[in-house]
């Protein structure tokens, strides 16, 4: 049974990051061709609060405190409402090459998060994992900064690409505790809920003033991906994957996304590959992979046990 469940949480895990690097090369085709990346933030989180309060009733209820639904209006913050905005905002500016790169780099924020607030201990090994990592986010950086093509990146969209990583580090740190404590569905119904009170004021006037008759059905059809696979589905395979494995092994899928998405990019033409772009990649996953397998203060104490 234990054998079972952890297949199922590596398939979870899989498919959730493979709708993510699907996301970058369709979202960014829709964002070009039709809507704008406002636009696209308001389907996501309007999208994702339907779909997650209409599976609500589906499931069993938990019963929420006032203390833990005032605490869910930071978690919408930092969780989808900064991460969101930046990400995809970004993502309509530079390369979907670009930003599932940086995504990436989301384990390192969290060390350096986890050092100021949690008190981690930053070891040899975190802080050589921190270096490259930040050593490949600057060569992408100064890539985009070089580009005169949309295609090869845009300076802008990392730098808010980067801010969306560190906003959903921070929100891993300040309420971990709040989203272990309930089942994936009320989390996102409650975070998805805040995300549209707090966006959909800013953004109505412009998505109604939308002629959403010159659509086309490519867009409307890669729109409703973004919402459906790369925000619902991959939001709830994440949680339970995430709810069974390591966080060590849950890092290891982080390298899938950028696989898709450079793929995928190339193929249809969306995004050009430099070679700079893979020395990024390469200093990139080394820096998450150093990160990711160095020792935790939990891990020093257990040691300290032992001896």
């Amino acid at each position: 049974m234990r054998n079972n469940s952890h297949i199922i949480a590596h398939l979870c895990l899989f498919f959730a990051c493979v709708f993510w690097g699907l996301m970058a090369p369709l979202g960014k085709d829709a964002m070009t061709h039709g809507f704008n990346g406002i636009d696209m933030v308001t389907f996501r989180v309007t999208g994702g609060a339907v779909l997650f309060w209409i599976t609500s009733f589906f499931v069993p209820k938990e019963h929420v405190p006032k203390k833990d639904l005032l605490m869910f209006i930071g978690a919408a913050i930092f969780g989808l409402v900064t991460n969101q905005c930046c990400y995809t905002i970004g993502l309509s500016i530079t390369s979907p090459i670009n930003s599932s790169i940086v995504t990436t780099s989301m384990p390192i924020f969290a060390m350096i998060l986890a050092a100021i607030i949690l008190k981690e201990p930053i070891t040899g090994k975190k802080a050589l994992g921190m270096f490259l990592g930040c050593a490949g986010a600057i060569i992408l950086i100064l890539t985009s900064a070089a580009a005169t093509n949309s295609k090869v990146g845009d300076i802008r969209g990392d730098l808010l690409c980067l801010a969306a990583q560190l906003s959903f580090a921070l929100y891993l740190s300040l309420f971990s505790k709040l989203i272990r404590r309930y089942s994936v569905f009320t989390v996102n119904k409650w975070m998805f809920t805040y995300a549209v009170i707090l966006i959909l004021p800013f953004t109505f006037g412009r998505v109604t003033s939308i002629d959403y008759t010159t659509i086309s059905m490519s867009t409307w059809l890669e729109t409703g991906f973004v919402v459906f696979f790369g925000t619902y589905i991959s939001y709830i395979l994440m949680m339970k994957g995430q709810h069974v494995l390591r966080p060590t092994v849950v890092s290891i899928y982080n390298y899938v996304q950028p696989i898709v998405a450079v793929t995928v990019s190339i193929l249809t033409g969306i995004g050009v590959f430099k070679l700079s772009q893979a020395l990024a990649v390469i200093l990139v996953f080394l820096g998450v992979w150093f990160v990711t397998t160095s020792k935790s203060r939990e891990d020093m104490l257990k040691e300290k046990g032992q001896k």
